[in-house]
């Protein structure tokens, strides 16, 4: 599949991605992509931040690629009941552990988005890449490989690289790209149902 071909859903972890994160700089360069956020205020809720994950599912023309990092990757999956049958892949970066996450949903005011813990573990019905840290201050590389492993998911190794952010030095990311690339390359489109 080439990346005209699909809609890439770049799911954010939380708030507005700072413009020189490796999603933000992704979808400036795909006319397929759209960013995902988080509602705010009072629909800031694990069922609010699905329910917007399924609009825009909902509103897509094309098969959906999923490119999720931290808690967008929970966003995701908890909203997958009601999308899957359109998903054509998923990217997931750094999956936060949410069964301790408390101080960082506080801090980035997502306090009630821990309800999305924990992860469900049942097998995707569609292919997907796993990319973990070994030292990601949000969630272990051993976490990563549960999940991953629940779902099927290939696991890509980062060794030391924090988070996967701005942050953790990783704003153009060349070589999540390559991966990204390659990943997209080998999809196949899914018939579009309602």
């Amino acid at each position: 599949m080439k990346a005209s071909e699909a809609d890439i859903l770049f799911i954010a972890g939380s708030g507005e991605l700072s413009k020189g994160h490796w999603q933000s700089r992704w979808q400036r360069k795909l006319a397929s992509a759209r960013e995902i956020l988080p509602p705010r205020g009072p629909d800031c809720t694990p069922e609010g931040w699905t329910q917007v994950l399924v609009d825009a599912v909902g509103a897509s023309t094309r098969p959906v690629v999923l490119v999720a990092h931290s808690l967008g990757i929970a966003a995701a999956i908890h909203a997958l009941p009601k999308i899957r049958h359109r998903v054509a892949g998923a990217f997931f970066v750094s999956p936060a552990d949410l069964s301790d996450q408390e101080a960082l949903l506080r801090k980035q005011g997502l306090s009630e988005l821990g309800a999305l813990a924990p992860y469900p573990t049942v097998p995707l019905s569609f292919p997907s890449i796993m990319i973990a840290s070994r030292n990601d201050p949000h969630g272990s590389f051993e976490h990563a490989g549960d999940i991953a492993n629940a779902w099927g998911s290939f696991l890509i190794d980062a060794g030391q690289s924090g988070h996967i952010d701005v942050e953790s030095g990783h704003g153009p990311w060349p070589e999540g790209t390559m991966v990204f690339a390659q990943f997209i390359s080998r999809l196949k489109p899914v018939p579009l149902t309602h």
